[in-house]
């Protein structure tokens, strides 16, 4: 399993590094551009283990259009299974569990005041990085509730050589590094991947709540 740089990360930092981040994971559209040079402008004030793989991930995007982009965006995150962005995917798979889950992170965006478009998925890591940067304390729990999930995105972008692991190896500097447990978790996923169950999950979630676990749009 490949290591990263952990250092403790000030509170007052984590917050401008995931809402960063966050709009470095979301679809490349005709915003793109605006949000590479307001995470130009923030990366550089951040501390390095967390600056470097996004300014890793910035000189890649300033190689490449946006269109080229979008279009490398799509062949991973939603032709590759193993690049899903949807966090409960890892822990749930297709099972009812999901569904419950996905509710339960739309409750906590809306107790905070947080409303998502149609097209928004609250498991979408873009959406939780986002909400934990603006409200870091249930936002970082969720986050550390998805770490072995996280962590297997970040190797399977990393597998799949996407330019996007840069920007995990970036949220996971900003996380405390793997206990025990969390590393056997993630063998197991990788091993087995995320559970399956025969039950439909319509009944515990609206349709539009429970999206096919590939996909990479936000």
């Amino acid at each position: 399993m490949t290591d990263y740089p952990s250092v403790p990360v000030p509170a007052p930092v984590r917050e401008p590094s995931w809402q960063v981040q966050s709009l470095l994971l979301a679809y490349p559209d005709e915003h793109f551009p605006w949000r590479v040079r307001l995470a130009h402008r923030t990366a550089r004030l951040l501390p390095g283990p967390v600056a470097a793989p996004l300014l890793r991930f910035l000189d890649h995007v300033a190689g490449t259009g946006t269109e080229e982009l979008a279009t490398e965006y799509v062949g991973v995150f939603d032709h590759k299974k193993r690049c899903c962005p949807f966090l409960t995917y890892y822990a749930c798979g297709d099972t009812r569990k999901r569904g419950v889950a996905l509710l339960r992170m739309k409750t906590a965006y809306a107790a905070a005041g947080l409303r998502l478009s149609d097209d928004e998925l609250p498991d979408h890591l873009a959406v939780v990085l986002e909400f934990a940067a603006a409200e870091p304390e249930p936002g970082r729990r969720l986050l550390l509730e998805h770490r072995a999930g996280l962590e297997l995105l970040r190797l399977a972008l990393h597998d799949a050589s996407a330019p996007w692991a840069h920007v995990l190896d970036s949220v996971s500097a900003t996380l405390p590094p793997l206990a025990g447990d969390q590393r056997t978790a993630v063998a197991r996923l990788a091993a087995e991947g995320p559970p399956e169950e025969q039950v439909g999950l319509a009944p515990f979630a609206p349709p539009s709540y429970l999206p096919d676990p590939v996909g990479g749009r936000r």
